[in-house]
Parts: structure tokens; C-alpha cells; sequence
């Protein structure tokens, strides 16, 4: 496993489970008995976790809560975005595609990205890699 794998709680396993394998992630391991599934997409990895068996640390949460995740996005890098576009045609995207460049001590970073929400509202920015170049003042 990778050092840092995120672990989704999720309201509805089986529909966060259909949306990640539409996109390519497979699962490595599973609990069906338990809404519980490793995924992997390339080198990333997390886990979802459906609710009520997962340890959401709150009991008081529900699914009326949504968007689970406030705040924080996860990127995920991919050797392209275009595949992914296409799994998800038509669906809404929070951040449309874009190329950007991110400064990175004296060299210019460069991806393709887009953001997109899971069905619980977690934020999934894919990025497929550009390359480098100076950094131009």
C-alpha cells in the first residue's frame, strides 16, 4: 500500500463504487459484507467506506451532511485526463479542463487538470502531466 491512502466514507457504497470503476479504478480489495473497497487508479490508491459500517468519528453524521470532504480536494495524477473525460461525459465539472503552470522553486510545472465531485460530494482533481520548463519572470 502507498503511504497516504485516503479513506472515503461514502452514503451510497454501491453508487460510489459504480462511479470510480466507470473511471478506471480498480479494486484491489473488497469487504462487500462491510460497503468497504480498496481502489487503485494508476499509482493512487483509497478506500471507500459506506456508511453506516464505516468509522465516520461522528455519529451524528448523515447523509443530509453533504458534500463530505469540505474543503479539500484530492489530485490524482494521471497519464492523461482524456479517458476520464469521456467516462464522464456530460457530467458536471467543478473545475472545467484547463492547462495551468505552478511555479516550483525555479522551473515551471505544467499539467492538464479538471476537477469533478463523487457522488458524496468528495472533489477529485485529475492532472495529467505537462512537464517542466524555467521559470519565466
Amino acid at each position: 500500500m502507498a503511504a497516504l491512502v485516503p479513506e472515503l466514507t461514502v452514503s451510497d457504497f454501491p453508487a460510489s463504487l459504480a462511479f470510480y470503476r466507470r473511471l478506471g479504478w480498480q479494486v484491489i480489495y473488497d469487504r462487500p459484507e462491510d460497503d468497504f473497497a480498496c481502489l487503485r487508479l494508476g499509482e493512487a490508491e483509497l478506500m471507500i467506506d459506506g456508511l453506516p459500517f464505516g468509522r465516520t468519528f461522528d455519529p451524528t453524521l448523515t447523509a443530509a451532511d453533504r458534500p463530505f470532504g469540505r474543503g479539500m480536494n484530492l489530485e490524482i495524477t494521471v497519464p492523461s485526463v482524456a479517458p476520464l473525460l469521456a467516462a464522464l461525459e456530460g457530467a458536471a465539472l467543478h473545475l472545467p479542463v484547463e492547462e495551468k503552470w505552478y511555479r516550483a522553486g525555479d522551473r515551471d510545472l505544467g499539467v492538464r487538470q479538471f476537477v469533478v465531485a463523487d457522488p458524496d460530494g468528495y472533489l477529485l482533481r485529475f492532472s495529467e502531466p505537462l512537464g517542466s520548463r524555467p521559470y519565466a519572470l
